[in-house]
């Protein structure tokens, strides 16, 4: 069936272009080309002739010309994709048929001419001009019908072409087919009936100012209707591809352009698909990242500016560890523990994304969250307070089994990259760190279970450091001095 399709299409433009061919003999012979008439002899043998070669160049072209173009295009009949070798070929398929047209009205020419030269001497360079002018416009007509008439086929034929692909014609040759019509063949009748005009003594005024007064009226009606195809036919395309740009600067990486034009316009298309493609391959890389070293992290890796080494911050750190992990796992079926503990951690990301802070890392049950760092921040305690805060709230609401003790403290840390250039990963390492976990376990001593430094609560501002009060002091595992204590207020 598809075969069938593409076999029609060719076919049609083969008559399309024959028919419009036909039809400029006639006019160009009959209307415009001055004289003296063509005898009753040459009318009738002309009349005879040129419907049967109209006909017997269809033959000839189907025979020829569609059959190669349907080897060519096996790979659409076949719904596959094409070889290089055949998406080579398919871009030549309309010059290929354009090749055929000219061969066919370059014996026409010969043949009419022969014609006139047999039965009106008289009357050769008339026959002549108009059917070679014929051929002219029949095989600009071949190249652009064609050329749109397989832009579906080109479309996928361009789908996976890389931008360096050579191509034949294109833009240039398209546009010089464009001016042959609208503008060469035209001109070529005007300088034709003034050679005429001026060699024989038997053109009349009146001929001559009908001749003129006819070509000029194409030149500046179909010079202008050409025009506008032109343009159309190079803008549309680019028109597309901005239009998707836009949608692309939006932050709409799905923005795809159709491929529907077989020049190097197509190939800017294509090319603009596979950028597409490219920059949402790279969001999808970027969303990823994200999730296992955290958005700011990640942009950071994507902008090239990841290497080892770190920046002293003065930053606050947010520490939860689960109660009890080890009697969750000896007392519960291995998919319940995960499925809690993945509940407890979008509780803890949940709140810490939404206080502008970084999850830093996932350390068995427990989590390890930085404010601060790596894009500074002001009031970084009060933000890691706040979310501290809710997260006990939440955790006692939503995930009752998990209970969790929570440390929040303040203090500089280097926070950068460390490893090996190989293989790093991007960590706050210092005092607050330590400290914060070591609150954590203090929290697990306390009602509310969730303990801060009184250095955070200070930092915080008067705001959020209302909403906490003083718990006394205690030396914590590991240092050598008294750690002021704050919990929830209420």
């Amino acid at each position: 069936m598809l075969r069938v399709r593409v076999q029609l299409l060719l076919t049609g433009t083969l008559i399309a272009t024959n028919v419009i061919g036909a039809a400029v003999v006639v006019v160009l012979a009959v209307l415009l080309v001055p004289g003296p008439g063509l005898s009753a002899e040459l009318v009738l043998a002309t009349a005879v002739a040129v419907p049967v070669y109209v006909v017997s160049a269809v033959v000839v072209g189907a025979l020829w010309g569609t059959r190669g173009a349907l080897k060519t295009l096996r790979w659409v009949i076949q719904q596959r994709p094409p070889t290089p070798a055949e998406r080579a070929a398919t871009a030549r398929v309309p010059l290929r048929l354009t090749l055929v047209q000219a061969v066919l009205w370059g014996v026409a020419t010969l043949l009419f001419g022969g014609l006139a030269l047999a039965l009106q001497p008289a009357a050769v360079l008339t026959e002549v001009l108009t059917v070679g002018l014929a051929g002219v416009v029949v095989c600009a007509n071949a190249y652009l019908l064609s050329e749109f008439s397989l832009r579906p086929i080109a479309a996928r034929a361009l789908s996976d072409t890389t931008p360096g692909h050579r191509r034949i014609g294109g833009v240039t040759l398209r546009s010089l087919l464009f001016w042959c019509l609208g503008t060469g063949v035209p001109v070529t009748g005007l300088v034709a009936t003034a050679l005429l005009a001026w060699v024989r003594e038997d053109v009349s005024k009146t001929q001559l100012v009908v001749s003129v007064v006819a070509l000029g009226l194409v030149v500046l009606c179909f010079g202008l209707l050409i025009t506008v195809f032109t343009t159309r036919a190079t803008v549309s395309p680019i028109r597309s591809v901005r239009d998707a740009l836009r949608r692309i600067e939006r932050g709409d990486f799905s923005a795809e352009v159709p491929v529907y034009d077989g020049t190097e316009l197509g190939l800017l298309q294509a090319g603009f698909n596979r950028m597409a493609a490219g920059l949402r391959e790279r969001e999808r890389m970027r969303d990823l990242f994200g999730r296992h070293v955290g958005e700011e992290v990640a942009d950071e890796a994507m902008r090239g500016r990841a290497g080892l080494g770190g920046v002293v911050r003065t930053v606050s750190v947010l520490f939860v560890d689960v109660i009890g992990s080890t009697t969750l796992a000896a007392t519960r079926p291995p998919e319940e523990v995960v499925g809690l503990l993945n509940r407890f951690f979008t509780v803890v990301v949940d709140e810490v994304d939404g206080h502008h802070g970084l999850v830093n890392k996932f350390v068995g049950d427990a989590v390890l969250a930085v404010f601060g760092a790596p894009a500074a921040m002001d009031d970084h305690a009060a933000h890691a307070l706040a979310a501290a805060r809710v997260i006990a709230e939440r955790l006692v609401r939503e995930v009752p089994d998990c209970a969790a003790g929570i440390g929040v403290a303040t203090g500089e840390a280097v926070a950068g990259n460390v490893g090996d250039p190989r293989r790093f990963e991007y960590t706050v390492i210092g005092d607050p760190v330590n400290e914060a976990a070591r609150l954590s376990e203090q929290a697990k001593k306390v009602p509310g279970r969730l303990v801060a430094s009184g250095t955070a609560v200070a930092a915080a501002g008067a705001d959020e450091g209302a909403r906490w009060r003083t718990a006394g002091e205690v030396t914590l595992r590991g240092r050598t001095e008294a750690t002021v204590l704050a919990v929830p207020a209420g």
